[in-house]
């Protein structure tokens, strides 16, 4: 469908709200969007930005799922097909990110947005980040960008991703940032995957794309970018990065993080800019929903049959896991435990429950645990290990922490009060109101 085509449908199906009376890229449109969300917004006067706005794009799974006109219960075969079984985008020379290239870099002219008070600047939160090494490939991931100058980033790079093992690599690197992008390429972005494999290849086996070498780099870029922002990071050349809100709706620290150089900017003919607002439900669902699927293939290789995941925003989806099975063991809980926390190292806490409860109803999961849960045989506390730099409560420096998972099945054999749910009679209410 694309970005466009997506917004044009919600548009006609009167799902966007717009707000034509001028704004600003300070605050106010982050109050906005969390005000209104998960409805999404198009904000069409900018101050100091002849560019329109966007956000709360993507919020829930059944938004996603719509898009690729799906159930949500097939978001994670889809996903899991997509990465064991991806397939190369088609190369074009003309595209629409391509359009206008502005002749000098001046990123106050984008509305780059200031989120929240206490932030260190103006943050690119939506971009998805294109760079090559030499052995390995293309690598598209996410990572946030804090502006300090007209044409300067410090850019966050997580230790141990693969963007910051081809930076200890080769020092400097070529980058694309990529905003404005369907769901296809979002979700590709997040997933974690082998080091040499190119996302892109993901996206386009969930959706076909088309890919255009970029306009000052050696890099292929989605074709249909809204903007794309080319230069180069720097291992060696830092700047103080923060403080932001992260997945977990606190303040990040402030680091010493690498300088990305903007060198070129091209974008569309009247390009919308993505906001994508930190640790909201956009974020929230674009960085737990890749997740799933690996939790999900850890669990079935244990020998547990896995029915469907959920790392829900309570757990700033990213911290907690709720894991449906299909129980034929007394040993399945602690299985399947084992396994997500395999299938996402991050995860802190797992939660194990039967095929009646509903993983995307919190009262139906906390009944469950209420119910079916005893401590003394049904908790697995593992020893500290690393677990989520977004963790406040982690060990500062090394994200050292304590997992626990939960097993909250019922017993196979009953000896005592039924654990079953108990059915009420379905009646047509029009027959009586």
């Amino acid at each position: 469908m694309g970005f466009r085509e997506y917004i044009n449908q919600i548009d006609e199906k009167g799902l966007l709200r717009k707000v034509d009376i001028e704004v600003s890229k300070k605050l106010e449109i982050s109050g906005i969007l969390k005000e209104i969300e998960p409805t999404p917004v198009m904000f069409n006067n900018i101050k100091g930005s002849e560019f329109r706005v966007i956000g709360n794009l993507f919020c829930t799974k059944n938004v996603i799922a719509s898009y690729f006109d799906v159930s949500p219960a097939d978001l994670i075969p889809m996903l899991s097909k997509a990465i064991t079984e991806r397939s190369e985008p088609e190369i074009v020379s003309n595209a629409p990110c391509q359009e206008i290239i502005e002749s000098s870099v001046d990123l106050d002219k984008l509305p780059i947005l200031f989120h929240c008070e206490k932030d260190g600047g103006n943050y690119i939160s939506s971009a998805v980040v294109i760079t090559r090494d030499p052995d390995y490939g293309q690598n598209l991931d996410f990572h946030r960008a804090m502006q300090f100058s007209k044409d300067k980033f410090a850019t966050r790079i997580v230790r141990g991703r693969h963007f910051h093992k081809f930076l200890e690599k080769n020092g400097e690197l070529e980058v694309a940032f990529c905003i404005g992008n369907s769901p296809n390429i979002l979700i590709a972005g997040a997933t974690s995957v082998d080091i040499g494999v190119d996302e892109l290849h993901i996206a386009n086996a969930l959706e076909s794309i088309k890919v255009v070498k970029a306009n000052s780099v050696d890099l292929l870029i989605p074709a249909e970018a809204e903007f794309v922002l080319e230069g180069r990071v720097y291992m060696e050349e830092n700047h103080a990065e923060g403080p932001f809100v992260d997945l977990t709706e606190t303040y990040d620290v402030i680091r010493e993080e690498p300088i990305f150089e903007v060198k070129k900017i091209t974008h569309r003919k009247d390009a919308i800019w993505q906001a994508l607002l930190p640790g909201a439900l956009e974020h929230k669902i674009l960085m737990g929903m890749p997740r799933e699927p690996t939790i999900f293939n850890k669990v079935n290789e244990t020998g547990v049959k896995c029915l469907d995941v959920n790392i829900n925003p309570g757990g700033c989806s990213w911290l907690h896991a709720i894991v449906q099975i299909d129980k034929k063991s007394e040993e399945d809980g602690k299985k399947a435990i084992n396994g997500a926390f395999t299938g996402h190292t991050s995860c802190k806490h797992v939660f194990i429950v039967d095929k009646d409860i509903d993983i995307y109803n919190p009262l139906s999961v906390e009944w469950a645990m209420a119910t079916r849960f005893q401590g003394d045989i049904r908790m697995i506390i593992k020893d500290k290990e690393p677990g989520s730099s977004l963790d406040p409560s982690a060990e500062p420096g090394t994200k050292m922490t304590t997992k626990i998972g939960f097993d909250l099945t019922k017993p196979l054999v009953v000896k005592g009060k039924s654990f079953d749910i108990a059915d009420f009679p379905k009646v047509d209410l029009n027959k009586y109101f």
